[in-house]
């Protein structure tokens, strides 16, 4: 289904926005465009949203299957307007996000779907859950000039932090079960990054209420889906491997023609598999075996 505007499938998809889980994919480019939505509606989730630009073009199986609606990534705010502006149709659903060229994994994913995954979530009284963008990249820049190969990515496998997140409102006193988390190529090319974009957590997947707010770092109102874990133990965490910042980094004047190669001593063929995530400790099942 193809909608012209975001106001025009919310009237017309009542049914579908109150069924999750739901992704909403954003994409800014036409790089790997139909690999990201396919790869998202293979993790099982009951529909999958692209926002894209009207000119772009989707292959006929897409076309059929994916929710279309025409929507400019590159207006000011236009993540936030666009997930806010969702929030109460989809209230009471689980919801994920995310942009073109990413792909989302969490613990055992090739043998269990999404929805079996939130409900053991759900069960454990979460309403959101933490995952850590992963940076993938090409190995070979020439051959690949802005970065994006599936066949040939490779990740970080280690020179990833975390700091403790000031509560402003606080004097500055750490949030309780929320941290800061760094690495990857923000922070390995940190200089061509704003210290306000290097943070690499995100809140992808959460349940969608009446009156929550995303605001412009991936963090929402209601401070409890900010957290990490609830305050018992370790809750499930997933992963965004993302070729997001690797394009980025190779399509800014201030860096593309500074960077030769992103391969240094600690990277590692990516092998699109959640058990690579889990032995670097990039993600974490809980309590679900």
């Amino acid at each position: 289904m193809h909608y012209t505007s975001l106001s025009e499938m919310i009237a017309s998809e009542t049914t579908t926005l109150a069924k999750g889980p739901l992704a909403i994919v954003m994409i800014e480019d036409d790089v790997e465009v139909a690999t990201t939505l396919r790869h998202h509606q293979q993790m099982g989730f009951t529909a999958v949203i692209a926002l894209m630009p009207a000119v772009f073009d989707l292959p006929r199986d897409l076309a059929e299957t994916v929710i279309r609606v025409d929507y400019n990534m590159s207006d000011e705010e236009a993540m936030e307007t666009a997930i806010n502006s969702l929030m109460d149709p989809m209230a009471g659903q689980w919801v994920y996000y995310c942009y073109n060229a990413e792909y989302f994994f969490f613990p055992f994913c090739e043998t269990r779907n999404v929805i079996e995954m939130l409900a053991f979530h759900t069960e454990e009284r979460r309403d959101a859950m933490l995952s850590y963008v992963i940076d993938l990249y090409s190995d070979n820049l020439v051959d690949h000039p802005n970065a994006v190969s599936l066949d040939n990515a490779h990740m970080d496998r280690s020179g990833y932090y975390a700091l403790a997140r000031p509560d402003l409102d606080n004097h500055g006193h750490p949030k309780e079960r929320q941290l800061d988390f760094y690495g990857g190529l923000r922070w390995r090319y940190e200089e061509h990054v704003p210290q306000i974009r290097r943070k690499i957590d995100r809140i992808p997947l959460f349940r969608a209420k009446k009156g929550l707010k995303i605001r412009w770092d991936h963090t929402f109102s209601d401070e409890e889906y900010n957290t990490y874990a609830c305050p018992w133990h370790h809750n499930i965490t997933g992963a965004i491997c993302s070729f997001r910042t690797a394009k980025a980094l190779k399509s800014n004047p201030g860096s593309k023609f500074e960077i030769e190669t992103f391969k240094w001593h600690n990277s590692s063929p990516f092998e699109w598999h959640s058990r690579q995530l889990l032995d670097l400790g990039l993600m974490e099942p809980g309590q679900w075996f």
